[in-house]
């Protein structure tokens, strides 16, 4: 990038800054904007969270070997001081193969892993954050609209203060490449994140509990939604709030 002046929305940048790829006047209005503004620092240690959890998953794997020589091979030239047009593009091709490979692993749809990791790691990045939601509120009414156009349909949510399991906020996350609204409730010291993903024509099941990564997890499918209760909590309890959730009267 070389214009000096970032654009009106920052937070376009700062994936951009996180990776290092700014040029140095926009990295340095960047890291004044991010002094001046928490919210934005919030934003700049989500970015942070997610890239740690990508490599987490998807470490980087050593180039096979005789690639170097392979590569260069084919930019070699032939009868002639200079390449041809068809080694240049050969070569333009494969370097692009080989530096994008890392993002297909961490974004390709076979490589992305289950959404029972994808709301693990929702859940784990939002703990890392400075907050663990994008709206803070223990009312239902603030905490619903909040969702209007961030997500296609406005999410089921239930006010369990009276059960122990006090709502706390919401945010989005990203589940198969879609947005996804998730809860935030509280039980004692831990947060419990409920996300919600849409899967139209697949009956309901019961709740089932898994772990992953240390967390417990109870998912279960109702009314073409896919519930999914991630924390650290035990797994009683967090069954016990899957519980309440599932049979609290829809005006609760």
């Amino acid at each position: 990038m070389t214009a000096s002046t970032p654009p009106d929305d920052p937070t376009l940048l700062i994936h951009a800054y996180v990776d290092g790829e700014l040029d140095p006047a926009n990295a340095l209005e960047i890291e004044r904007r991010l002094a001046a503004d928490p919210a934005l620092a919030a934003e700049r240690d989500r970015a942070v969270a997610l890239r740690a959890t990508l490599q987490r998953h998807f470490p980087r794997e050593a180039a096979p070997a005789g690639l170097r020589a392979r590569v260069a091979a084919i930019g070699a030239p032939r009868r002639s001081e200079h390449p041809s047009w068809f080694a240049l593009a050969a070569s333009v091709a494969l370097a692009a193969v080989v530096g994008s490979s890392s993002t297909y692993l961490a974004f390709g749809p076979q490589q992305a892993g289950s959404v029972s990791e994808a709301v693990v790691d929702g859940h784990i990045r939002a703990m890392m954050a400075p907050q663990p939601f994008d709206v803070a509120s223990s009312d239902k009414h603030t905490v619903k609209p909040w969702f209007n156009g961030r997500i296609p349909e406005a999410p089921r949510v239930i006010d369990l203060a009276p059960a122990d399991f006090p709502l706390v906020g919401g945010r989005v996350d990203v589940v198969d490449r879609a947005p996804a609204a998730t809860l935030v409730y509280r039980h004692r010291k831990h947060l419990i994140s409920l996300t919600e993903v849409a899967v139209r024509g697949r009956a309901d099941s019961a709740p089932a509990r898994r772990s992953s990564d240390g967390y417990n997890i109870v998912h279960w499918t109702e009314g073409g939604v896919a519930y999914w209760a991630v924390s650290d909590v035990a797994v009683g309890d967090l069954e016990d709030f899957a519980q309440k959730f599932r049979t609290a009267p829809a005006d609760q």
